[in-house]
């Protein structure tokens, strides 16, 4: 293989949150709007696009409100970002990781928050920390965690291990 390899190999984290952008971004656009009602939001992901089945879409939806991109007002879903600033390109697709890559993120998030850690702070710190470093968001967190005295061993071996899975 060449040393210009693409795709899932070069950056995958980066391409994560990319896609789980766009996968957010999408029923927004889709609908014209920055508000949507979850179930909408759900329909859009699952029936309009046909990216997920709809218990998938809901777990997209935790999975992005956990990492800051989505808030819950009322009944209703909003974008932190402007969903019309994110690219989706053509035939675009989000991978099923972006449902699976979060988790180890999450329970990082969790254990920060138990321990007293505002949750925004910790979001934005975390963010900052990958931006510098250019590690995956859940490397971020548990060097975070870390630097905070909070103990993350099992978040820590599946974030390395995600880190090792990509170089293979």
């Amino acid at each position: 293989g060449s040393a210009h390899t693409t795709g899932f190999s070069g950056r995958p984290a980066g391409l994560c949150v990319m896609s789980l952008e766009a996968a957010v971004a999408a029923p927004f656009r889709d609908r014209g709007c920055e508000r949507l009602g979850e179930g909408e939001f759900v329909v859009a992901l699952s029936l309009d696009r046909d990216w997920f089945p709809p218990d998938q879409a809901k777990r997209l939806v935790d999975v992005a409100a956990g990492r800051g991109l989505l808030s819950r007002e009322d009944d209703a879903l909003v974008a932190a970002f402007d969903p019309a600033s994110v690219t989706i390109p053509d035939g675009f697709v989000p991978d099923e990781s972006v449902l699976r890559e979060q988790s180890t993120f999450e329970r990082v998030l969790s254990a920060l928050t138990d321990a007293g850690v505002e949750k925004q702070a910790a979001v934005a710190a975390i963010n900052e920390r990958q931006r510098e470093l250019g590690v995956t968001i859940e490397a971020a967190a548990v060097l975070y965690a870390r630097g905070r005295g909070v103990a993350v061993a099992d978040a820590a071996e599946r974030a390395l291990t995600d880190l090792t899975d990509d170089e293979r």
